[in-house]
């Protein structure tokens, strides 16, 4: 096989993948062309098989990136032959055919060891720099496929990506809980009078509600500032922002007042599709 080959079957796994663990930026792809709908599940696949690690490393270990989306890592250093690992193969043909830098890869890997320790997120300057290293670059990398980069299209990967990852930090909340870990910022808990071992209770709060409804302010304004920015990249890249469709409207459900922050909320898939289709069919997101 050679360097821009990969077999078909490693693009299927990727694509079930990501459908079943991923749906939003799955159902963002279906208004793709197909190779580059290749690429991009690719890269969402890594990215799944990089933030389930914690379900798969039971004890955090010294140098726990090599456990991370295994064995992922060792291909991305540029050593190690991608043989049964269909992720690992879609990944390195998308990179050598559309020519996308390997770093931001590596970094994304090297910020998802926070996820297999239970410290608190310290600040809301370190949440930052964890989503502009995780769901940022998964924009900005995505972007790279559709066409060359830029100032602007990064600019608006970065807004995209803060907005999208402060309401998941939200909509994990939960779960996070459950598993004594916590991504809202320990600041903001405490700014509100509330605490890690308050939000690992499970029960809401009204010091935890306020907590929560600071970074979804904070998530409202990145999202505001990338629907602004939208008009200013092409239009084939657009559709890649498609899930900001999505987190405007979970924010706007996170944000009623009869909303428990602890309980699950399903999304059906085709309420997501409607919701994507509908998105794609404005002039923000079109030509």
């Amino acid at each position: 096989m050679s360097a821009t080959e990969a077999p078909r079957d490693g693009a299927a796994f990727c694509a079930d993948l990501v459908r079943t663990h991923d749906f939003v930026r799955y159902a963002s792809t279906l208004f793709l062309p197909g190779p580059e709908r290749r690429a991009l599940l690719a890269i969402y696949a890594f990215n799944i098989e990089v933030s389930r690690v914690h379900e798969q490393v039971s004890q955090p270990l010294p140098g726990a990136c090599q456990h991370i989306g295994p064995p992922l890592q060792p291909h991305l250093a540029g050593h190690g032959g991608v043989e049964g690992n269909p992720v690992a193969a879609e990944l390195l043909y998308a990179i050598r055919n559309h020519r996308l830098p390997v770093s931001p890869f590596s970094q994304l890997v090297e910020e998802h060891q926070f996820d297999l320790y239970n410290d608190p997120m310290p600040s809301l300057v370190a949440l930052e720099g964890y989503l502009d290293a995780t769901a940022s670059a998964l924009f900005s990398q995505a972007t790279r496929v559709m066409a060359r980069p830029s100032e602007a299209i990064d600019h608006l990967a970065r807004h995209a990506g803060l907005a999208q990852g402060m309401a998941q930090v939200i909509a994990a909340l939960g779960r996070d809980a459950s598993r004594q870990q916590l991504f809202l910022p320990l600041p903001l808990l405490q700014q509100h009078g509330s605490s890690k071992e308050e939000v690992f209770a499970g029960k809401p709060t009204p010091n935890i509600r306020a907590a929560i409804d600071q970074l979804a302010d904070e998530a409202q304004s990145h999202l505001k500032t990338a629907f602004g920015l939208l008009a200013d990249v092409p239009s084939g890249v657009r559709p890649i922002f498609l899930p900001l469709a999505h987190v405007r409207r979970e924010l706007n459900r996170m944000r009623r007042a009869d909303n428990d922050p602890f309980l699950p909320k399903p999304v059906s898939r085709l309420r997501t599709l409607w919701t994507l289709w509908r998105a794609a069919r404005t002039e923000e997101f079109g030509s």
